[in-house]
């Protein structure tokens, strides 16, 4: 007879120092797992223990946003199907527990059974550019926020020297007023203390202020190079943008239709009828992020855009509430947004005028 070369299935369970690699043959029957260093290294190594046991079909790897994200760039670019996997229900593991070979055989079966099909994140363009710098922006925005909040509660119980003449004060002013304060050397007079702590608030409030708008003109410029047909439409900014932009990814065909894109960001409508009563919910799950995008577009559009007014005025004539409203809105934003994403070469003006039919 003549030997055919095995094709094997394999799945990871990925950690901050190791994985924990597992193959399984055609019929799901275990043939070896093993565990490799998540290094450079211990990538090369894990490439060359799969080949070896045949022609690899696919390669399941859990967390490819966190964990497995390089591993999953290092076997993409080894020319190896790399499909996304989610780790198992608390169901799955109560039945059979829970180790690194349990889990990674999981996944190797949930690629082989057709369970697991998502195509993970490339991470390798200038939308991953984006996700970082927002993760820098949003840090800083939050510290920006803390550090307000902190100033103001101190103003309010410090001593009446202290407060009255930065009570009325505006962020911008009262940081830069607190900045400028002068305390004595005794820090055991709370007046001295207060005045201390906000000379060190102020200061910190000034260098985030500056960080952040520094942020912000670097992470407008790669959204506009990275999807200039997104900023011209209606409602979005380089903030929204960059957001929907990095809950898409850099291959965005990874997305089948609208309709997987609407269900990403949390914006498909759920059934939820029974008997003679048929209705939907609103969708709780998918990337809030990119959903509170969306709602941004949404809100700027019905204060705004004329078109989107007349739709809300007429759905409301209809009945429906104004979260009712919103829904829909969001439902066809995503549908508009998508079209940008999918294909560069529609016009922005053209997306436009189809979320106008629709409406």
């Amino acid at each position: 007879m003549t030997d055919r070369p095995l094709i094997v299935t394999a799945g990871v369970d990925t950690h901050g120092h190791t994985h924990h690699v597992a193959v399984i043959d055609p019929l799901g029957r275990h043939l070896a797992d093993r565990e490799f260093e998540a290094t450079g290294q211990g990538y090369l190594d894990l490439a060359a223990w799969l080949l070896s046991h045949g022609t690899v079909d696919a390669v399941g790897v859990e967390g490819t946003g966190a964990y497995g994200a390089e591993l999953a760039r290092h076997l993409a670019r080894q020319g190896l199907t790399v499909v996304e996997v989610d780790r198992p229900d608390r169901k799955t593991r109560r039945m059979k527990g829970k180790s690194d070979p349990i889990d990674a055989y999981a996944a190797a079966q949930a690629v082989a059974s057709g369970r697991a099909t998502g195509v993970p994140k490339t991470r390798d363009g200038v939308v991953e550019a984006i996700r970082s710098l927002r993760v820098v922006r949003r840090s800083a925005v939050k510290s920006r926020t803390q550090a307000i909040n902190q100033a103001r509660q101190l103003v309010v119980t410090a001593p009446e020297q202290v407060r009255a003449p930065l009570r009325a004060l505006a962020v911008a002013e009262l940081a830069a007023r607190c900045a400028r304060l002068r305390p004595a050397d005794d820090l055991a007079d709370p007046a001295v203390a207060v005045k201390f702590a906000l000379r060190r608030l102020g200061r910190r409030i000034l260098a985030l202020g500056e960080e952040i708008a520094e942020l912000d003109v670097e992470l407008k410029a790669l959204t506009r190079r990275a999807a200039p047909e997104l900023l011209g439409l209606k409602g979005v900014g380089s903030d929204v943008a960059g957001q929907l932009l990095a809950t898409v990814g850099d291959n965005p065909d990874r997305l089948v239709s609208e309709a997987a894109f609407a269900h990403l960001c949390g914006v498909a409508p759920i059934p939820a009828s029974s008997g003679r009563r048929d209705r939907h919910r609103l969708n709780r799950g998918g990337d809030r992020a990119a959903n509170h995008a969306l709602h941004t577009i949404v809100l700027c559009r019905m204060r705004w855009d004329e078109r989107t007014r007349a739709y809300v005025e007429r759905r409301t004539g209809q009945g429906l509430a104004k979260k009712d409203i919103m829904r829909c809105l969001k439902r066809y934003v995503a549908r508009e947004v998508f079209r940008v994403l999918a294909s560069k070469n529609i016009p922005a003006q053209q997306c436009q005028d189809d979320f106008a039919e629709a409406a």
